[in-house]
């Protein structure tokens, strides 16, 4: 059960009364925070949040030690005024952690009500947080109050149709995100090979779907990322190895997902991870485990079309995550079995990644959010 409730979302001001940080300028050469996600509880894990910084230049990363306190926390996001990161608690008993960035202060937790929540985001207005439990198949809703903090959940959705897709036992929520124009929030579910449009009663915290879209059987659907215009998105297909460009319908939340296309594994093992577009709409990279790479695409047609130009090697194994610094000028893999951090120079005028030296040891690194200076 959640805990008591924090004070209601109608406290936290509107999305355009928070202060949110200026962007450093194109010549301030000071490091920039990087946080790392992690397992706690496995042999060799990590003991909490790992505090980094990265040379916004170079990409070369340094350690600043360890928040503790937080069990799990394999994913994790910022909030759109940069004060406050949350972090899930990847366990059986769900919980997510919300924690005050400018002194590390743990503003408390709260249960998701399912298990293993392995992804959140914040709706761009800033007073929902979304969360996605990987082993309950369900999506989640909480407050967020003006200083940050959780409050005790509004919704809790189980997905329960479709039928789960083969191999599956049941639902597998993996990704809970919001749509550019704002006005749906999408859940990525693996075990039931669909993607759940739903609306966001933005005053009460309520969700109502309104959408299905459904993968090929078997696919089994992770991660989705939309393009700039809005328009399209970008599938990536973990159990099939593929992925797939969707028609996205602003005004019905419709996602129509097309034909699968190759991730560039050669056929070999590979579980795609997650797949991020270019600020500027002209390239996708997406992250291959197994095959231990980038998979480099060329976004043509206005988003409708991705052309796979080849891959890179992540000079680690099993990248979980992939992340863009604030600038899009560097590009971070998690990756877990390495239990490393590399880093890339990306040229957002062809495509190329260039590894930025050697990657950061960091134990069962999972996840990794640069951030910009506050």
């Amino acid at each position: 059960m959640p805990s008591p409730a924090a004070p209601p979302p109608q406290s936290a001001p509107a999305a355009h009364e928070r202060t949110a940080p200026r962007p450093p300028g194109r010549g301030d050469r000071r490091p920039r925070p990087l946080h790392i996600g992690t397992y706690t509880s496995v042999e060799g894990g990590g003991k909490g949040i790992a505090l980094a910084s990265y040379d916004p230049v170079t990409g070369r990363i340094s350690g600043a030690g360890t928040l503790t306190g937080v069990a799990d926390p394999s994913y994790l996001a910022v909030h759109p005024d940069g004060r406050t990161l949350y972090a899930v608690d990847e366990r059986q008993d769900g919980a997510v952690t919300a924690v005050r960035l400018a002194d590390r202060r743990i503003l408390g937790s709260r249960s998701t009500g399912g298990g293993g929540p392995c992804h959140l985001s914040v709706h761009p207005g800033g007073r929902w947080l979304l969360s996605a439990n990987y082993q309950s198949g369900s999506v989640a809703v909480h407050p967020i109050d003006a200083t940050g903090a959780l409050g005790e959940r509004t919704d809790l959705v189980t997905h329960t149709s479709p039928a789960p897709g083969p191999g599956q036992q049941g639902p597998h929520a993996h990704q809970f995100l919001t749509s550019p124009d704002g006005g749906h929030v999408l859940a990525v579910d693996l075990g039931t090979d669909t993607v759940y449009t739903y609306r966001l009663d933005q005053a009460k915290g309520t969700l109502t779907e309104v959408a299905q879209a459904h993968t090929r059987p078997g696919a089994g659907p992770r991660h989705l990322t939309f393009h700039p215009g809005g328009r399209y998105a970008y599938l990536a297909n973990e159990v099939d190895d593929t992925v797939a460009v969707c028609a996205y319908d602003p005004a019905t939340g419709r996602l129509r997902i097309g034909d699968p296309q190759s991730t560039g594994s050669d056929a070999g093992t590979n579980y795609p991870a997650q797949i991020l577009v270019t600020a500027n709409g002209s390239y996708a990279f997406l992250a291959n485990r197994g095959h231990n790479s980038i998979a480099r695409y060329a976004v043509e047609g206005g988003g409708a079309r991705l052309r796979l130009l080849g891959t890179v090697p992540v000079a680690g194994d099993f990248p979980r995550h992939i992340a863009f610094s604030p600038d899009g000028r560097l590009l971070f893999t998690a990756n877990q079995r390495s239990s490393t951090v590399s880093v890339f120079h990306v040229d957002t005028g062809n495509g190329e990644l260039r590894l930025a030296g050697e990657p950061f040891a960091s134990p069962v690194a999972v996840c990794a959010l640069p951030l910009q200076l506050g």
